[in-house]
Formats: C-alpha cells, sequence, structure tokens
C-alpha cells in the first residue's frame, strides 16, 4: 500500500470480528469531523461537532438511511492533529452488533469517507511522525501477542524501549560525526575538537548496545523459519568437507587448494535436533581478481544474515594465519560465533582426542570424530538464545537484523580508522554509513515497498 492520498478520509471497524458490548468504528482524515457530523447527532446538551477545538468525547446517537432508528453511541473526537494518526481524528462507540457497525460504516462512506486498507492508520500515524517503523510494527505485535510474554515484549516495543537505546546511538553518532567535521572545517587553524580516545570511547559505547540488541535477535525468529547456520573462517579450513560430512554427502567440493569455494552452498539438515538451514561460504582472504571480489560479497551478505556463525579453524594453524584468524574474528558479532577446532587428524597422535569444551569444541570432518559435542554445542546455542527474553519482536528482527550488523561493521571500520589514524574523513564516511543504516532501522530511511511488506500484514481498522 503506497502512502497516497494521505489527506482523504478513511473510515473502518476497529473493534475484534463478531458480536460484543461495543463495537468501534475509527476515522481519520482531513474531513473527519465533518463526514462524521453528518452521521452523528450529539445530545442537545452537548457541543456540535464543528464547534470543537480540543479533544473530547461526546454523548449522542448515529443516524442515517442504512442504520434506521437512532442508536445511542460515543464519539471520541480529536479535531486537531494531536491523535495517533497525526491528523483529525473520531471514533466511534456503539453496541458491538456486526449488522449494526456495517450499517454504520456505509453511512459513513455515503457521507465521503473511503474504506481504510490494512494498516492505513499505523501507516499514517508512522509518515506523521507520531511513531517509528520499530514501534508501528508493535502495533501488529500487540494485535497477534499468544501468550503474555509476547504482549509484554510487543508493549516494551511500542512504548519506545528498542527506539530510544537505537535514537540514542543515532544522536550520538550524530554528534560525534559534528565534531568530526568541525574539526575537519578548522584543520588549518590545527584545532582539536575531539581527540582519538575521546572518539573510540564513544564509539565502543554505540557499539555496545548495538551489539547487544543483535545478540537478542535469534530469540526472536520469525515462526516457521529455520535458523540459518553459516560456516566461515580462513581458507582450507575444513568448512566444505564439514558440510558434507554433516549433509551426507559430497555437495561441496573438497581440494587442498586455498579458495576452492568461490560461490556459497545451503542444505536443511538437522544439527543436535535443531533443523536448521546450513550455509557453506568461501574462505576469508584477501580478493585477488574480480571473480574472488563477488564471492567475498557473497560470503560476507551469507554471514551477516547468518543466526549462527561457526567459524572453523585448523588446529595446526601458523603463528602468521593465527593472527590472521583473530583479526578476522573481530570482524564479526562476537555473541553469534561458536569457534570449532577442526582438522584434528592432522595432530600428532598424542594430541588426536576430539571433543574439546563446549565454547569450542573440535572434530574431524573427515571421520566424524567430535561431531556429537559440535552438534550438542550447536543446540546449546539456541536453546540458551531462545532461554533469553527479546525486547526485539520477530517480524522487527527478521526485517532489522542485516542493518543491525551493518551498523556494527560500520563502527568497527570507524574504530579501526581511529588506531590506524586514516584521518577524519575517513572516520566520517564510516559514521556516515552508520547513521545509514540506523535510519534504516527506524524508518527514517525507507521505501514504499518496505511499507507495503510491513503494513499488508496488518488488519484491516489497525
Amino acid at each position: 500500500m503506497a502512502p497516497t492520498d494521505l489527506e482523504q478520509t478513511i473510515a473502518a471497524i476497529a473493534s475484534a470480528p463478531g458480536s460484543s458490548a461495543r463495537g468501534i468504528i475509527r476515522i481519520s482524515g482531513a474531513d473527519s469531523v465533518s463526514v462524521v457530523a453528518k452521521c452523528f447527532q450529539p445530545s442537545a446538551d452537548q457541543p456540535s461537532l464543528p464547534e470543537l477545538r480540543r479533544p473530547q468525547r461526546l454523548d449522542g446517537h448515529v443516524t442515517g438511511a442504512d442504520v434506521g432508528t437512532p442508536i445511542p453511541a460515543a464519539a471520541m473526537i480529536w479535531p486537531t492533529r494531536r491523535s495517533y494518526t497525526g491528523q483529525p481524528m473520531v471514533e466511534l462507540h456503539l453496541v458491538g452488533s456486526p449488522p449494526l457497525l456495517d450499517a454504520v460504516l456505509e453511512s459513513l462512506f455515503a457521507a465521503g469517507a473511503r474504506g481504510a486498507g490494512r494498516g492505513e492508520f499505523t501507516l499514517r500515524a508512522f509518515l506523521a511522525g507520531r511513531m517509528d517503523l520499530v514501534q508501528a510494527e508493535a502495533v501488529l505485535g500487540v494485535i497477534d501477542a499468544a501468550d503474555h510474554e509476547e504482549l509484554s515484549t510487543a508493549l516494551t516495543q511500542l512504548g519506545g524501549g528498542i527506539t530510544h537505546q537505537l535514537a540514542s546511538v543515532r544522536r550520538d553518532v550524530i554528534g560525534l560525526l559534528g565534531d568530526l567535521e568541525a574539526g575537519l572545517d578548522f584543520v588549518e587553524e590545527d584545532i582539536e575538537f575531539i581527540t582519538a580516545d575521546q572518539i573510540h570511547q564513544r564509539l565502543t559505547a554505540c557499539r555496545e548496545t548495538v551489539s547487544a540488541l543483535l545478540g537478542q535477535s535469534v530469540a526472536r525468529l520469525p515462526s516457521g523459519r529455520r535458523p540459518r547456520v553459516v560456516l566461515a573462517g580462513l581458507p582450507n579450513a575444513g568448512k566444505s568437507t564439514l558440510f558434507n560430512r554433516l549433509i551426507g554427502d559430497t555437495k561441496a567440493i573438497v581440494s587442498p587448494v586455498a579458495g576452492t569455494t568461490r560461490d556459497y552452498l545451503t542444505a536443511d539438515v538437522p544439527i543436535g535436533g535443531v533443523d536448521v538451514q546450513l550455509v557453506d561460504t568461501a574462505g576469508w582472504e584477501t580478493a585477488s581478481d574480480v571473480v574472488m571480489q563477488q564471492a567475498q560479497q557473497l560470503r560476507n551478505e551469507q554471514t551477516l544474515g547468518g543466526d549462527l556463525i561457526v567459524w572453523c579453524e585448523s588446529c595446526v594453524l601458523t603463528p602468521e594465519l593465527q593472527q590472521e584468524n583473530e583479526e578476522c574474528l573481530q570482524a564479526l558479532p562476537e555473541a553469534h560465533v561458536l569457534r570449532v577446532r577442526t582438522q584434528v587428524d592432522r595432530l600428532p597422535d598424542k594430541n588426536h582426542a576430539a571433543g574439546g569444551g563446549a565454547d569450542r569444541p573440535s572434530l574431524c570432518a573427515q571421520d566424524g570424530r567430535g561431531l556429537d559435542g559440535f552438534a550438542a554445542a550447536v543446540a546449546a546455542f539456541f536453546q540458551r538464545e531462545s532461554s533469553e527474553r527479546s525486547e526485539l519482536l520477530a517480524s522487527t528482527t527478521a526485517r532489522c537484523r542485516e542493518s543491525l550488523n551493518a551498523t556494527i561493521q560500520a563502527i568497527d571500520a570507524a574504530i579501526a580508522a581511529v588506531a590506524g589514524q586514516f584521518g577524519d574523513e575517513i572516520i566520517a564516511i564510516e559514521l556516515r554509513a552508520a547513521l545509514e543504516h540506523l535510519g534504516i532501522i527506524l524508518g527514517e530511511v525507507y521505501t514504499d515497498d518496505i511499507l507495503d511488506h510491513i503494513f499488508s500484514s496488518f488488519c484491516i481498522g489497525k
């Protein structure tokens, strides 16, 4: 539903389907008060609708050709733009008889209103700045809540719990960007508006907040969606061998030559009793040609979209590769990474034991040793994540996880630029990238397609 005709008056039944003691019809738009005035007659001691200048409840009755006998009703009127939708709005409360509600709705249509689309009231609230996109999604969460925990999560998100955290990060990044750009304006005067240590501290605080929200996301996977388990690591870390072992097939090419995997492969498979989508990706290395650059881009996209990143690291890494291994890990969200020691068969005989601890299991994908411990670690990860209460709804998590990851990557790049003394211009570029991704989450940046996807899930009248 594209955001067009925003001032046109819309109407819909806002109460639950079926008979009830009270039914609600919601009307919003520039002419909502005048449209309702053609169907609603206030009691003798009540002011007329056009006279209202502030929100007020009026008692009276509804009339109209399709209504027949005047029906007692109350009108909740917001004549200004300080309403839920950010425009004049009225709610008619009357007996919750479906035929009666339909008849009143038809009278409103005859008076100049049109039927509201799915989520159109909340869409107008979002476009008017009355709420952000995270809160708009929470409205649907409140409606669809199946238990007290889901309702509590939705109400927390609707109340701005997530919004306040992200908005605070966004303000900090904007302030930091302002300090940097002020320094750039006076670079010839050698005036330092902010020190490198202050930049690092502020960026670290922002990263911790975003990382904490990202860490909650696995607990709110959308119903019916398989969690994505991504195999990642340096070239020749045994990722493809492990992939083949887990799926019971030779789907991935295995070779001692580094860079054999250029694309990514997926397969649905149970691991430790959890049905997951397993993804095999290209090794983490510097791209040397266009094909490898594309492979690295695909790898990054798949890794960012993973619910669990299984980082494969060979037991026989050289000191140089071990350092490279640790540097690559710093670019990943720690809360979503399970480190796995692979290729234990390449160790001396006395160290051939496979198993390891739950935080870093050891295995040999060639013969299957240690796979039980690995499967248990994967199952424990998802069990632990699902038991932690999340403040994010499933729908918000599905939409925002990639942007949260991208925000962290941009902040990490800015931190690296500070440490490497790359200059304020480079830091500023990364901060702008972080702001863009935060804007996508909060709805500062959106497209009609995004709005259609979100609000098409609403019911009419909300």
